[in-house]
């Protein structure tokens, strides 16, 4: 029984009003996650990309597309592209573009398949909330790869010369077939350098690059957060025969705070305050990232409640104001009391209690909804 084939446009995860970019953007990540070489025994893996291929060579033709919408899988040859050479690829050099480059690490045949560009870095750095907030430049040392001084850079023992490898022909990559697809992979015998290196540089060990470590200055603009990046274009380690270096990502860590707790360009702190100040209501002093503040608290005010200061939290680097200070009222009930106290404290208790529902209003309503709980 013949396979039913699957709808070109499920098959590459798209709406059938697609545009040309979405639907070659889709086949190139369907491409990247079942490549034959990237799944070299998957049988299943290999399907998917036969069918991706199929799918896209015929969404990918204005003219193909527009009878497969009109007839289907009848309106198209189900075998196109099955011929091989460069006519049966239609649309896929066009698709991928360099991507091999990205699958495979170079441009083989072309000569540029040695030649590396030096891997990216990534640097965790914490800074506290205070040199977020204002910005600072700061030194880290960070591990690198260098060209070795003692070969300079060809990886083998000064007086002698690396041979051209025998495999590549000093291509760096050879030209490998599976079933009907060929492609170009790194050579396995240099591993895409193009070269043998017969008596290994005593100090690198053929490699061409030692470690070493060296001191960067980061500046730090104000206002960033957890999680920002800051990148050192050519900070990263140092290329491959000749290859620009990489670069390096600095990515920020907030140190906790004693006092406060960032979210976004706001600040919010917990602000004890006494029984007696919430319940008459005062002023106190609280600390800001730019020195004291007085903030008012309201007679009666209650445990939970929020004090805004505007302008008092932290301007993003993206932000045209600063966020706002925000202080959560927490009362804090008296510990180790005296005679004295306890006789003060039953005293209030006994006015209170002759007219609890006045000077208790949140107790009565409580009350209230419970008894309203137990009554249903």
């Amino acid at each position: 029984m013949a396979t039913t084939k699957r709808d070109y446009y499920d098959v590459l995860g798209v709406n059938r009003d697609a545009s040309d970019e979405d639907i070659k953007k889709a086949y190139r990540k369907l491409a990247m996650k079942y490549h034959p070489d990237r799944n070299p025994d998957s049988k299943e893996a290999e399907e998917k990309f036969k069918e991706g291929k199929e799918a896209y060579e015929v969404l990918s033709d204005a003219d193909k597309r527009r009878a497969y919408d009109a007839y289907g899988h009848a309106g198209v040859n189900p075998q196109m592209g099955a011929g091989g050479g460069p006519e049966g690829f239609g649309g896929f050099a066009e698709a991928f573009g360099d991507i091999f480059g990205d699958i495979f690490g170079g441009g083989g045949g072309r000569g540029r398949s040695n030649v590396y560009r030096g891997a990216d870095l990534r640097y965790n750095l914490e800074v506290t909330l205070e040199q977020a907030a204002r910005g600072t430049e700061l030194k880290i040392r960070i591990p690198t790869m260098e060209s070795c001084e003692a070969c300079g850079g060809s990886g083998a023992k000064p007086g002698t010369q690396p041979k051209t490898c025998s495999t590549c022909a000093g291509q760096g990559a050879v030209r490998m077939s599976q079933g009907f697809f060929s492609v170009q992979q790194t050579c396995p015998t240099c591993h895409g350098s193009g070269k043998m290196i017969a008596s290994p540089c005593g100090s690198c060990h053929g490699a061409g690059r030692v470690k070493k470590h060296k001191t960067l200055a980061v500046k730090i603009p104000a206002g960033v957060d957890e999680g920002d990046r800051i990148r050192l274009s050519g900070e990263g380690e140092g290329g491959v025969n000749g290859g620009p270096p990489g670069d390096l990502y600095v990515v920020i860590h907030l140190k906790e705070h004693a006092v406060f707790a960032r979210d976004g360009n706001d600040l919010h702190c917990e602000m004890p305050v006494s029984f007696t100040l919430a319940a008459l209501g005062g002023e106190i002093e609280i600390p800001t990232l730019d020195g004291q503040a007085k903030v008012k608290i309201p007679a009666e005010t209650q445990s939970g409640q929020t004090m805004r200061l505007r302008g008092k939290g932290i301007k993003g680097v993206r932000a045209t104001h600063p966020g706002d200070l925000l202080c959560r009222v927490v009362v804090e009930t008296p510990v180790r009391l005296t005679e004295r106290q306890k006789e003060l404290l039953r005293e209030l208790e006994e006015i209170n209690h002759r007219d609890r529902d006045r000077h208790n209003p949140r107790a009565k309503s409580f009350m209230e909804r419970m008894k309203a709980f137990f009554t249903e």
